[in-house]
């Protein structure tokens, strides 16, 4: 008889913050007054007697390396899991309590020291659960949810910079200049790739899936929801006839210019609060249930992690730069900010004196995860489609997908092409410092990973 020697569980631990907690991800603080949903860590743990895997999903909006850095310690020393085994990611959702600085959104303290101990606890579970267990990668293409958020205007458009105070050559989302698009500047990934791993005895135990959609964002500015993320994961789970015990999961992956504010046709979706995150988060779910018949199920899969931190550069404000936002700093009332041109000019030149204080170099962890006929890429910002669907080409017809917000945040990673166009994601901040060739270095290295056997 064949020896199963692959086990796997999963666990979800509610993290859900309290009405009151700070919530970030816009451009100023927030403070929660309503919750819609249930924010959850989750744990996808995957074990063989060589070597044991967590993929541990948060809905989060960002983690810092060396939060989640101490976060791995704490696993480690309760579960003897490496650190370099073990994947934390932010699903990315604008709606939920903060643990970190992101432009005027400030961290709340009191939650930001409550998560570890839920994340850790989300672990220890999965593994106290782990069984005999079979898996599976699967794909499906889901194109009408993702549009690039980025545009090309027609002559005569102004889209100012706060920065450097000319014009770039796209606008991210156009409000009120719908009339003046010329068209999207790059391509979107429509891809929902996913890994199904179920119990030998045939209970569904978890789903991972990926898709590259920034986030829907439909809700009043006080709400903490799962978005998209939350809704896709509870279909998938009664689509599946699932019990209590399944956790379904969904990854934000490289989608860094993608979201569904569609700017051509307004009227395509519902606009009630969290209408439209139902709608995506159900349509997936249905589209990657549909698509399970394909499924080859792998009963002895290989295991292996491919982990390294690399030294990558930072942009930051010249000289003349510097003198010019101190000055505007100095003549400022951030307790008193309109988000009109003159404000953004405000945030942004706060943001060049802090992040003048910033190291020359930082320290960037990349990681491949080896399970079967499949990889797992694993990077920590907010990457671009392009990068993503040029590493699925590096796959060579292995199943992949990459998991972005991993293992750390440092903002918006742009192709150096894309970053020479400007647009909000390429304007230079806390949340988008890296210099112009990271994206090429951080991509080569994920590269050789995928290919190196």
């Amino acid at each position: 008889m064949e020896e199963y020697t692959l086990k796997a569980g999963a666990a979800s631990i509610d993290i859900t913050p309290s009405l009151g907690t700070l919530i970030n991800g816009e451009f100023t603080n927030r403070y929660a007054n309503k919750i819609a949903d249930r924010l959850y860590a989750k744990t996808l743990l995957l074990k063989t007697s060589q070597l044991t895997l967590a993929f541990v999903v948060v809905d989060i909006c960002a983690m810092q390396k060396d939060y989640l850095d101490d976060i791995k310690e704490r696993i480690f020393q309760e579960t003897h899991i490496h650190p370099e085994h073990i994947l934390i990611s932010s699903t990315h959702t604008h709606s939920s309590g903060s643990v970190t600085d992101l432009l005027m959104g400030h961290v709340d303290m009191a939650y930001r020291e409550c998560l570890p101990q839920l994340i850790v606890a989300s672990v220890k579970q999965a593994l106290s659960l782990a069984k005999p267990a079979k898996l599976g990668f699967g794909k499906v293409d889901v194109p009408e949810h993702v549009l690039c958020r980025r545009y090309y205007m027609r002559d005569g458009y102004k889209a100012f910079n706060p920065i450097t105070g000319t014009l770039d050559q796209v606008k991210t989302n156009p409000f009120g200049g719908e009339s003046e698009i010329v068209g999207s500047a790059s391509a979107v990934d429509p891809e929902v790739g996913y890994l199904a791993v179920k119990g030998l005895d045939g209970e569904w135990i978890s789903l991972l899936a990926n898709y590259s959609l920034h986030y829907v964002g439909d809700c009043d500015r006080g709400t903490i929801s799962a978005d998209y993320f939350g809704y896709f994961s509870r279909t998938i789970g009664k689509l599946l006839n699932a019990d209590e015990s399944f956790v379904g999961i969904m990854s934000n992956g490289t989608s860094g210019e993608a979201n569904i504010w569609d700017f051509k046709d307004p009227n395509r979706y519902p606009k009630g609060n969290h209408e439209k995150s139902e709608l995506i988060g159900m349509s997936i779910a249905h589209a990657v249930n549909n698509s399970l018949h394909q499924m080859i199920w792998e009963t002895n899969p290989f295991l292996d992690v491919i982990y390294r931190d690399i030294n990558v550069r930072s942009r930051k404000p010249s000289p003349a730069e510097l003198v010019r936002a101190l000055s505007i700093v100095a003549d400022t009332d951030y307790e008193h900010i309109n988000l009109d041109q003159q404000g953004y000019e405000q945030i942004y030149a706060r943001e060049q004196v802090l992040l003048n204080d910033y190291p020359d170099e930082v320290s960037f962890p990349i990681q491949a995860f080896k399970i079967g006929s499949g990889i797992i890429g694993a990077l920590g910002g907010e990457f671009f489609a392009e990068t993503g669907l040029k590493l699925k080409e590096d796959a060579a017809g292995k199943a992949y997908f990459t998991i972005t917000m991993a293992n750390d945040y440092v903002g918006y990673v742009p192709p150096a092409h894309e970053l020479e166009k400007g647009g909000y994601e390429t304007w230079r901040c806390r949340t988008s410092r890296l210099a112009a060739e990271c994206e090429e270095e951080i991509r080569g290295v994920l590269k050789q990973m995928i290919i190196d056997n």
